[in-house]
């Protein structure tokens, strides 16, 4: 059984417009799953419903195989979400204070909070920072931010929303390097972008929206070659970049 599906999901917004349609998709538990696309193709709507920051139209969000309106709660401590602006999840005066927020919203013991919130921090080499404020830490930083915040819920599952737009390049080697060490310590990680390059060659699996449909799922290499019809730049095949970055083939 997965431990994340979507059934025929649909979001139609109040002006009529489809958002996504119809769109089933299985995650099995430790898959690392790029989801790409053109701009517009409905894959932030997508996973927005996944943790039940939205609600479809029609079709539904299973967890272990139960609706995730079940219990919404203990799906958003399941289901870490990472958005694309890192920013937006910042809440607290301090690096500690931050990473502590989402713990202290699930009520844990203060003794619990004291101990996981270093243990988060350490986990993606935010240590020596745990005293400074959030908003003087560089992008890469702040995404590091965010990947601690989540990690003090204990999820099982962590989504990224275009884990790279914005960063330089010693940023997205951190990302990147952070993501695999995520996977490799035995979460189920979901990327969602449109630069295939910086990270498909460590995915299990790519699927592909178009125009709000699943339109292409299923092992990378055999679907990668049809990326470009669908407005997506084809990963670099021979070198170009360092190890990490490379797609090989």
């Amino acid at each position: 059984m997965p431990v994340l599906e979507t059934q025929n999901l649909t979001h139609i917004f109040p002006d009529g417009t489809a958002a996504i349609q119809d769109i089933s998709l299985r995650i099995n538990a430790g898959e690392f799953i790029v989801i790409a696309g053109a701009n517009g193709s409905g894959k932030t709507v997508f996973i927005r419903h996944l943790n039940g920051l939205l609600v479809p139209t029609s079709g539904r969000v299973l967890i272990d195989g139960e609706p995730i309106g079940k219990n919404i709660t203990a799906a958003r401590q399941k289901i870490g979400l990472i958005f694309q602006d890192s920013d937006s999840q910042i809440v607290g005066q301090t690096v500690a204070e931050d990473v502590a927020f989402g713990p202290e919203n699930l009520n844990l013991p203060r003794e619990e909070v004291e101990r996981i919130v270093p243990e988060a921090l350490a986990a993606v080499g935010l240590s020596d920072l745990a005293a400074q404020s959030p908003h003087t830490l560089s992008g890469g930083q702040k995404r590091k931010l965010a990947v601690a915040g989540i990690l003090a819920m204990r999820p099982e599952i962590i989504i990224f929303d275009e884990p790279f737009t914005g960063l330089d390049y010693p940023g997205v080697v951190q990302v990147l390097r952070q993501i695999v060490q995520l996977h490799q310590a035995g979460h189920t990680i979901v990327v969602i972008t449109h630069e295939l390059e910086k990270v498909l060659a460590h995915a299990d699996r790519l699927a592909i929206f178009c125009r709000g449909r699943l339109a292409e799922n299923g092992a990378p290499e055999n679907i990668v070659i049809r990326a470009e019809n669908y407005g997506i730049r084809l990963p670099l095949r021979h070198g170009g970049t360092v190890g990490e970055l490379t797609w090989l083939r």
